[in-house]
C-alpha cells in the first residue's frame, strides 16, 4: 500500500495591532458626531408626539365641556380647572405662585430667555391682556405639568361640533413635568400664550420673528365698528361675530398681522420644500408643528390647521389652509366669518 503525504499551505493573513486601532478610532468618531444627532431627534420626537396627544386629550375634553354646557361662565380659572379635573385627569391643583404644580424658572423664546414662574400669576403675562384672570398650576395624572388662565369671555354652543374650547384657556405645559430643559418649542409647549413676561418673540422664522399662535376672540359688529379706524380695518362683518377682526385687535393693528408671504414661509417650514399658493402631494414635517405651537385639528383631509393673514376685501378675508399632504390660499366671506373660530393666527413681534 503506498503512502501519500499531502502538504497544504495556508496564507494566514489577519489585522495589525495598528489597524484594528485605526478601524475603532473611527468608529469612535462616527459615533461621537452621529448618536448624540440621533438621541437629540428622539427627544425631539418624544416630545412632539407628547404634545400631540396632550392637545387632543384636552382638546376632547373641551369639547365635552361644551356639549355638558359647563365651558363658560367663570370669573376664576380655580373654579375652570376645577371643572376641567372632571374631564382630564389631574394629580394636582395649585396656586400660581405654588412651584410643586409647575417648574419655578423655564426657558422662554427665540433668545430662551429664563422666566420666574413664581411670578407670573396673571393671564395678562401670558400675553392675555383683556381677560383680568389669574393663573393657576396643574399636575395632570400623564405626567404633563401645566399653567393655565381661564377666559371668562369664552362662549359655548352644546348643539355645534365646531366649538373646540380652545379659546377658553391660554396653557403653558411642560411635555415631561419637571424634568429638564423646560424650554419653549422643545419639552415646552403652549396654546393660546403669545408673550411670556412682556417677551413675544416666541420663534425667528426665515428672517421674521412670530409670537406664539393663538385662537381669536370674535368681535361683535359694534365692537369692530369701535375700532376698526385705529386697527385699520376697512369693513366689519355685518352678520356674524367677526374672528378676524378679533384677530387683528389681538395683534394690535392690521400691519402687526402675517402677510400672505409669511403664511407662504410658514408653509415651506412645514412641507421642507417651496410651495405654491396651492400646493399639493406634500408631506406635512409634524415635528416643526409642533415647534410652531400649532393645535391640530381633524377634518376630512386629516389633520389640519388655518391661519389669518392680513389682507382684506369687502367680501372676504384670505388666510391659508394646512394639511397633511397639501397646503391652499383660501378666503372666507365675510358673511360666514362665525365659522372662523377654528383659524388660529401669529402676530408679527414687536422685535421685527
Amino acid at each position: 500500500m503506498s503512502k501519500y503525504s499531502y502538504s497544504i499551505h495556508v496564507n494566514k493573513s489577519g489585522f495589525t495591532l495598528s489597524e484594528v486601532l485605526i478601524t475603532l478610532a473611527i468608529i469612535g468618531v462616527v459615533a461621537a458626531i452621529t448618536i448624540p444627532t440621533l438621541v437629540q431627534n428622539y427627544q425631539n420626537k418624544a416630545w412632539s408626539t407628547a404634545a400631540y396627544v396632550f392637545e387632543r386629550k384636552l382638546t376632547e375634553a373641551l369639547k365635552t365641556m361644551n356639549t355638558q354646557q359647563t365651558l363658560a361662565g367663570y370669573s376664576r380659572t380655580f373654579d375652570f380647572v376645577n371643572e376641567l379635573s372632571n374631564h382630564f385627569k389631574m394629580n394636582k391643583i395649585c396656586k400660581n405662585n405654588d412651584p410643586s404644580c409647575f417648574n419655578d424658572k423655564v426657558y422662554w423664546g427665540a433668545t430662551a430667555e429664563e422666566v420666574d414662574m413664581t411670578q407670573i400669576r396673571k393671564a395678562e403675562q401670558l400675553g392675555q391682556e383683556a381677560w383680568g384672570t389669574e393663573t393657576i398650576g396643574v399636575q395632570f395624572a400623564n405626567g404633563v405639568t401645566g399653567l393655565i388662565a381661564y377666559n371668562p369671555g369664552c362662549t359655548q354652543d352644546p348643539y355645534s361640533n365646531q366649538v373646540t374650547g380652545t379659546n377658553c384657556l391660554a396653557i403653558l405645559y411642560d411635555t415631561d413635568g419637571f424634568k429638564r430643559p423646560n424650554t419653549q418649542l422643545k419639552d415646552l409647549r403652549s396654546i393660546n400664550v403669545k408673550s411670556l413676561n412682556g417677551n413675544d418673540c416666541a420663534l425667528e422664522l426665515d428672517g421674521f420673528c412670530i409670537t406664539a399662535p393663538f385662537f381669536p376672540d370674535p368681535l361683535t359688529l359694534e365692537e369692530c365698528e369701535a375700532v376698526k379706524d385705529d386697527l385699520g380695518i376697512k369693513y366689519c362683518s355685518y352678520l356674524y361675530n367677526d374672528y378676524w377682526a378679533g384677530a387683528v385687535k389681538a395683534c394690535g393693528g392690521v400691519d402687526n398681522m402675517l402677510t400672505q408671504e409669511h403664511l407662504r414661509k410658514i408653509a415651506d417650514f412645514i412641507y421642507n420644500t417651496k410651495t405654491d399658493n396651492y400646493d399639493y402631494n406634500l408631506k406635512m414635517d409634524y415635528d416643526k408643528v409642533a415647534k410652531l405651537g400649532i393645535t391640530l385639528q381633524s377634518t376630512g383631509w386629516g389633520d389640519c390647521f388655518s391661519l389669518w393673514s392680513n389682507e382684506e376685501y369687502e367680501m372676504e378675508v384670505p388666510g391659508r389652509s394646512y394639511c397633511q399632504d397639501r397646503t391652499d390660499y383660501m378666503v372666507t366671506a365675510r358673511s360666514n366669518l362665525h365659522g372662523g373660530g377654528s383659524y388660529q393666527a401669529f402676530c408679527l413681534s414687536k422685535s421685527n
